[in-house]
């Protein structure tokens, strides 16, 4: 005997906050990906032999060095941060699973 009348599945899972932290914070990352990006081309250009993009901020080569060394970590962190806000939105307030046994796009 089936008792469908006043089953509701909704009220099974609780219901879902906003995204806007995660969107946030993906925003965030993807802020410093391109920040980062931008800070390791101008110190490379300085090191291949350019002239300085930053003005006096990068005219030595150690300056440059650290200007690509600070630009590529911003650019590894962002891509990092951008990447796990984006796998949480993704995943929904479902089973929980193992992140090993995901997709391997996400």
């Amino acid at each position: 005997m089936k008792l469908s009348d006043g089953f509701d599945a909704r009220r099974l899972r609780p219901r879902e906050s906003g995204n806007w932290r995660l969107r946030l914070l993906a925003a965030l990352g993807a802020l410093f990906a391109s920040f980062g990006v931008l800070l390791a081309m101008a110190g490379s250009a300085t090191l291949l032999g350019r002239p300085p993009a930053l003005g006096p901020l990068n005219d030595s080569p150690g300056a440059a060095g650290v200007l690509l060394l600070v630009g590529l970590l911003l650019l590894w962190g962002g891509i990092s941060l951008w990447r796990r806000c984006r796998r949480r939105m993704r995943r929904g307030n479902d089973l929980s699973m193992a992140p090993h046994l995901m997709k391997k796009r996400d």
